[in-house]
């Protein structure tokens, strides 16, 4: 069962032991849309050390999606900043946003993971050649598709595969550049039951290996596969006192 540890706004909520792999500072984020405003991020800070799980948890529009692509280096907060192993992510050119974001960041989406002309050798292999030459990969292709169980699949085309198959193609895809940090986005949100434990299942041995992973999910089963659960609501951590439903 996962331990529910609520943060307030400003706070850095983390493991004491492990070394910190994601560091959020006071992150600020706002959205304009003619003469309206909206705060989707209001001053979240976070910790997420190496091994660990983190499950942001909330209602839509807490500003969890907008959380995990300021973490991921996608987009940028209007206010404080993002550390990735101890390297700036945040208010950096986005060409070396991209090349630390290659090197230090798996991402894996509800949907969407896979470029659908390639099938999933190519998708995977692709991954790891943006990464350049002279970085050995951790894992071959062919050991990452055994690990999420796709060997069978190798030469298999996105359309061709079930929901868990490309959940966990799309694992693999993100898994290919060797990432210190997984950030995951509803991973789950389309699979059966099964299909979401077997998912979980290999994050948490993708966690054992050494990466830091926050998910955002409406979950039960992802919030008790995490090591950590943190609500959100109206781009807050939420108060002990505050409950809010996932």
């Amino acid at each position: 069962m996962a331990i529910r540890i609520p943060a307030v706004a400003g706070s850095t909520p983390g493991d004491p032991d492990g070394a910190p792999a994601v560091v959020a500072h006071d992150l600020y984020r706002f959205y304009r849309a003619g003469g309206e405003e909206t705060l989707a991020l209001r001053g979240v800070s976070l910790t997420v050390r190496a091994g660990e799980v983190v499950a942001v948890t909330g209602p839509s529009g807490s500003g969890k999606s907008t959380l995990l692509a300021l973490l991921a280096g996608l987009d940028e907060p209007d206010g404080g900043h993002v550390d990735l192993g101890g390297s700036r992510m945040s208010h950096r050119p986005e060409a070396e946003r991209t090349l630390l974001r290659r090197r230090l960041v798996g991402v894996l989406r509800q949907s969407g993971n896979l470029i659908e002309h390639l099938d999933v050798q190519a998708n995977v292999g692709l991954v790891q050649a943006l990464r350049g030459r002279r970085t050995v990969p951790r894992r071959s292709v062919a050991e990452l598709l055994e690990l999420v169980s796709l060997s069978a699949r190798s030469r298999a085309l996105p359309g061709e595969l079930s929901g868990g198959e490309l959940a966990r193609a799309g694992l693999a895809v993100a898994l290919a550049g060797d990432p210190a940090v997984l950030i995951a986005d509803e991973p789950t949100g389309e699979l059966d039951l099964a299909n979401e434990r077997r998912l979980l299942s290999l994050l948490r041995e993708v966690a054992a290996g050494g990466a830091a992973i926050v998910v955002a999910s409406h979950s039960s089963e992802v919030a008790d596969a995490a090591d950590r659960v943190l609500p959100m609501a109206d781009g807050r951590w939420v108060d002990a006192g505050e409950p809010v439903a996932a």
